[in-house]
């Protein structure tokens, strides 16, 4: 699969298939390929075009330095760079806030998407979390664990410990993610909200503010789930519920 050398980085991405252009963006401290536990086979109808984020497995970030600001604009450089003009979309957690800023940056570009574990901004209960992610933390880990971590992401430990000091950077982020209704009415794709009502980072008021924020949305709340309520024996309903809606036509059938 290619890399696109773009915005000073070499990004990593996987792009099959034929029809409508479906961009899969995933979480933090994960990979393009972790979609295969939603989608262990490509939807249908669609192109399907998976990248890794930058400083995530097997794309680079030799700048050192992270925001959701700049993924969104990777991601609009990789469309440039594959010439799509239209897409849908989904993303979760990272990916979905990152999906947030591409919605409102070139709101043309996104025709539908489903924002799972998504944000309008960082409260406590993630700050606190985020906060123990230390280099410290890292080096404490049993060694199963960074072996694991290590065949994720291809450019060894002194990436997963970039993506330690990413992710303890939104301890203390105010502006980066910060979407107010004004932002948030900038977003023309018909949009699903998905979030589990017992998240533990993300309390279920920020994605009634979503839902609330974004003109064409719909809200599911997924019961007794937790944080990314997407993966195992929840996989297979997400899947049908993420395509009915981006398949959608406009006049609801």
């Amino acid at each position: 699969m290619p890399n696109a050398a773009i915005n000073q980085f070499e990004m990593y991405f996987e792009d099959r298939g034929s029809g409508t252009p479906l961009l899969l963006l995933h979480g933090g401290l994960g990979i393009g390929r972790d979609w295969t536990h939603v989608f262990p086979s490509d939807p249908d109808g669609f192109r399907v075009i998976v990248p890794d984020l930058r400083g995530h497995g097997r794309s680079t970030n030799p700048g050192g330095t992270w925001t959701f600001r700049q993924c969104a604009r990777d991601v609009l450089a990789l469309f440039d760079w594959l010439q799509v003009v239209r897409t849908a979309a989904i993303g979760v957690s990272m990916g979905a806030k990152t999906l947030l800023h591409v919605a409102t940056m070139r709101p043309e570009i996104v025709t539908a998407m489903v924002l799972v574990s998504a944000a309008p901004r960082f409260e406590e209960p993630l700050r606190t979390a985020a906060a123990a992610f230390s280099r410290e933390s890292y080096e404490r880990l049993p060694d199963d664990q960074k072996a694991a971590l290590r065949a994720r992401h291809a450019h060894g430990d002194r990436q997963t410990l970039a993506l330690y000091d990413m992710t303890r950077s939104f301890a203390s982020s105010t502006d980066d993610l910060a979407f107010t209704a004004a932002n948030l009415s900038r977003v023309t794709a018909r949009t699903l909200v998905v979030h589990g009502d017992r998240d533990p980072l993300y309390p279920v008021e920020l994605a009634v503010e979503l839902h609330r924020g974004i003109p064409q949305s719909a809200l599911w709340v997924v019961p007794n789930a937790g944080h990314g309520p997407i993966f195992g024996p929840l996989a297979r309903t997400f899947a049908a519920a993420a395509m009915n809606h981006l398949r959608r036509t406009e006049d609801g059938r």
